[in-house]
């Protein structure tokens, strides 16, 4: 009980210098308990509109893949329509209904844009059926009577200002839909942002699966009193043939959903946990940090304890209990927080077209107790080493001025520990660049840059010395006695600088080696396009849809086009000279596309891989399985015959574009393929006559215009948009790491803080003697923004060396540029100064107020 008193009579005393510490935990353990709430919740979301959708027994062709959201040809696999009469007649159905829906498709409006998500969700055109009722309910109009009218849900309506009796466009591969408005219809379940058209049912089947008399699917409804699991099995036996259909009831339909969606959501959850466990490690530091000091401030009053009666282990819970409280106190803050960011990412991602409605919030009972457990977890774990040193505070001490002796033996074991880690971990990466295997390489990658970093944290306190004297000559000397004396502040206590230099060096590490594995990327693949695209201009969709035919015949028709390149991708099952048997994707293309990319040929001639009966392989795949140029290959396509071809060429796979790529001519894909099963392009190159590159580009826009999910690049765009695409993620990544960032700050202002408060006396003996203000508020933002720099130097440096490592391995995949981004590296030290500054501003603001007479007469 004693223990409990004193630890909460401390708590309560110290409360604002433990403020900063309970914010760090706060903000860690809230961005675990957001990412956990927000993941719920999706998950929740999507499992509602899954079950809402799904009908009590779904019955689909066997062949239809559960995520066929883009079929090679643009049409999903379809079952005949006499099969929905079969099923009416079973004892049970109460209902079957033919349903028909698409994801190969682009809504666009009378003025051509692009009314599909920004976000990736799909658009989704198909015909209405009293099956839709079960998640949708028509709000305005009505469904579609004829081929001249649409249906479109609410949010699209609402999103892009559409209204009853406006044009849409809907372009699939069988050619494009044009309706006015009919009806608009609101979900009644969330919509995560996907756009809906509804056509009448025989335009449907006709635009969308190429046939009049087929349904991709059959919505069945139970009768009364019939389980789903019973109705399933009734329509099975009625069918007969299990190889041509897949049956699923409503809940295994939802689950289906659900684990389609499952791996997205699982690599963002444990991608921002992640993030969040950075913070928490750096909020380690702070912890610490504060603790060390607060046990240094109190060195005599925990004398007087030992001397009166009380043992090591009483001071040392009473350390380890304040920690408790601190804990508990940030923890609950956060998990309210993290509630609140929940919500707060929820309205963002509805911002950006993802709705996600506050009704589907999802507060599992897990979330607040692992938020609660590891805030109280780890800042004990922080407190534990200071606790420890509190409790070997002998009773002596209380004759002595406030601090704690340095431990001059376990000084030098730390600094022995520290050179040992590190040097393994620098061996480690060491043979990272010396791997020859990707996967190889990424295990010494990885232990290098765990041991490099853990050697970096407990060699700390030894770099401060050296490295705080160079930046103390170089900046800090140029502020004359003021700078000399922020130096000697920062160098007064290595051990504290180093861990709050610590704290700010591991997001800045990360910050670097992503910078260099980024700019890298980047100037690797731009190398690779300069010395193996030869084409002018590059059509495709970034969001994986195929060019439809209309739209292929369109860039053909361009003037000042030399040639065009059509570029399939057909699946197929390759047997091997080896006889073993591979599921793979053939390229079918046509013979000018070696002009347009050019590959290295290692055996054979690539021009005769576009001959009768011939094909290409790439080298790894030939060396894994022994094939030779002349050996034969049969493959066998999945939406056609078998072929027995022969391996004509076989490409380097040292490279980056079109890697392990399998080359055919398309009219040997025809000979094997039925024209209606043939795969849309999904991607085409053309070339311009000589001199006429700029009109022709202009007119390749021009005409494409009317298709807005394509984009028409030259060699400079598309250089451009992958420059963006790697910028945007790394964007995200500075983003989620600008939390740890944030905390680090938040220890360099709580060192600072509690510094003051340790040299009280101190400076009011200085302000007594002559130091100004002015001076001293200076004096304690050099101190900051040379800790910072220290940070910022060890981070940074240990960052890219982290980062040359990770591109060693790029090259294995055929990135082999290694780029250094310094302009992003000389921007991030510079900000370091100013975030030392901000850091600085509230401590020394505190420290200019203090009463010189009352900080002289303060005890300690």
């Amino acid at each position: 009980m004693t223990v409990w008193k004193t630890s909460r009579r401390n708590f309560l005393a110290h409360k604002g210098r433990m403020a900063l510490s309970a914010v760090a935990v706060l903000l860690s353990v809230a961005f675990v308990c957001g990412t956990l709430v927000f993941t719920d919740t999706m998950n929740t979301t999507f499992d509602k509109l899954f079950a809402a959708t799904s009908a009590d027994v779904t019955v689909s062709p066997k062949a239809a893949a559960d995520a066929d959201d883009f079929p090679e040809n643009g049409k999903p696999e379809a079952l005949p329509a006499s099969v929905v009469a079969e099923v009416a007649g079973v004892d049970g159905v109460r209902k079957a209904e033919g349903a028909v829906v698409s994801m190969a498709v682009t809504l666009v409006d009378s003025h051509d844009k692009n009314l599909g998500s920004d976000t990736g969700a799909p658009t989704i055109a198909g015909n209405w059926t009293d099956n839709d009722l079960r998640s949708m309910e028509i709000t305005s109009g009505h469904a579609p009577r004829g081929p001249t009218e649409a249906m479109i849900d609410a949010d699209t309506a609402e999103k892009h200002h559409l209204k009853l009796g406006d044009e849409v466009r809907t372009i699939s591969v069988t050619g494009d839909i044009r309706a006015r408005i009919s009806g608009i219809a609101a979900f009644t379940v969330t919509n995560p942002g996907a756009a809906v058209v509804y056509l009448d049912t025989a335009t449907a089947q006709r635009k969308l699966l190429g046939a009049s008399d087929v349904f991709s699917h059959i919505s069945v409804t139970a009768g009364p009193g019939v389980s789903d699991t019973e109705l399933k099995k009734s329509v099975a036996a009625a069918l007969g043939d299990p190889a041509a259909y897949k049956l699923q009831t409503q809940k295994e339909a939802a689950a289906s959903g659900k684990d389609s969606m499952g791996s997205f959501l699982d690599v963002m959850k444990y991608a921002m946990l992640g993030f969040a466990g950075i913070a928490f490690l750096v909020g380690i530091f702070l912890i610490v940090n504060t603790f060390s000091m607060l046990v240094a401030q109190r060195t005599r009053e925990i004398g007087l304890m030992r001397a009166i009666g009380s043992s090591r282990k009483q001071v040392n819970r009473s350390v380890l209990v304040e920690a408790v409280l601190l804990g508990v106190v940030g923890s609950v803050l956060g998990v309210a927080a993290g509630i609140g960011l929940a919500v707060g990412l929820m309205k963002l991602m509805g911002a950006i077209g993802m709705e996600l409605s506050t009704r589907d919030l999802t507060i599992a009972w897990t979330t607040p107790a692992i938020g609660l457990a590891l805030g109280i977890v780890v800042t004990v774990l922080a407190a534990y080493v200071p606790a420890r040193r509190a409790g070997k505070v002998s009773p002596m001490a209380a004759l002595r001025d406030a601090g704690t002796p340095a431990d001059t033996r376990s000084g030098w074991i730390r600094a022995v520990l520290g050179l040992v880690l590190t040097a393994a971990g620098a061996a480690a990466l060491w043979a990272t660049t010396r791997a020859d295997e990707a996967s190889e390489g990424s295990l010494y990658l990885g232990l290098g840059v765990v041991l490099t970093l853990i050697g970096f944290i407990v060699i700390g306190p030894l770099l401060a010395g050296g490295v705080v004297r160079v930046l103390g000559l170089v900046v800090l000397r140029l502020f004359g006695p003021v700078g000399r004396l922020a130096e000697r502040n920062a160098l007064r206590n290595p051990r504290r600088t180093g861990a709050t230099g610590a704290a700010l060096m591991i997001g800045l590490a990360l910050v670097a080696c992503l910078s260099v594995v980024g700019s890298s990327m980047v100037a690797s693949a731009t190398d690779e396009l300069d010395k193996s695209v030869g084409t002018d201009f590059i059509v495709q969709s970034n969001t994986g849809q195929l060019i439809v035919p209309q739209a292929a015949e369109a860039i053909k028709k361009v003037p000042g086009i030399e040639h065009v390149t059509d570029y399939k991708v057909l699946a197929a099952k390759l047997t091997n000279p080896d006889g073993s048997t591979v599921d793979e994707h053939v390229t079918a293309a046509d013979p000018t596309y070696p002009q347009d990319l050019r590959r290295t040929t290692v055996a054979g001639d690539l021009a005769k891989a576009y001959g009768e009966n011939a094909m290409s392989v790439g080298s790894d795949y030939a060396a894994l399985h022994k094939i030779e140029a002349g050996d034969e290959i049969n493959v066998a396509f999945k939406a056609g015959g078998t072929a027995k071809l022969k391996v004509a060429a076989i490409t380097s796979d040292d490279t980056t574009v079109d890697q392990g790529a399998m080359y055919i001519n398309t009219t040997t894909a025809e000979r094997y393929v039925p024209a209606d099963r043939m795969p849309t392009n999904m991607i085409m190159f053309a070339t311009a006559q000589d001199g006429k590159e700029k009109e022709a580009y202009a007119a390749l826009k021009s005409e494409l215009a009317a298709y807005p999910q394509y984009k028409v690049q030259n060699q400079a765009d598309f250089k451009e948009d992958l420059k963006d695409q790697v910028g945007q993620l790394l964007n995200i990544v500075y983003g989620l790491l600008a939390l740890a960032i944030v905390v680090a700050v938040l220890g360099v202002v709580n060192t600072l803080a509690l510094s003051v408060v340790e040299r009280t006396r101190e400076i009011g003996l200085m302000r007594a003697i002559g130091l100004s203000r002015r001076q001293l508020r200076r004096m304690i933002r050099l101190e900051s923004v040379v800790i910072a720099l220290f940070g910022a130097l060890l981070g940074l440096g240990l960052g890219m060396g982290w980062g040359t490592s990770a591109q060693k391995l790029l090259a294995l995949e055929g990135l082999g540029v290694l780029e250094i981004p310094w302009p992003t590296i000389i921007t991030v030290f510079v900000a370091s100064a100013f975030v030392g500054l901000f850091a600085a501003l509230v401590p020394a603001f505190r420290a200019g107020r203090m009463n010189v007479l009352n900080a002289i007469a303060t005890d300690g």
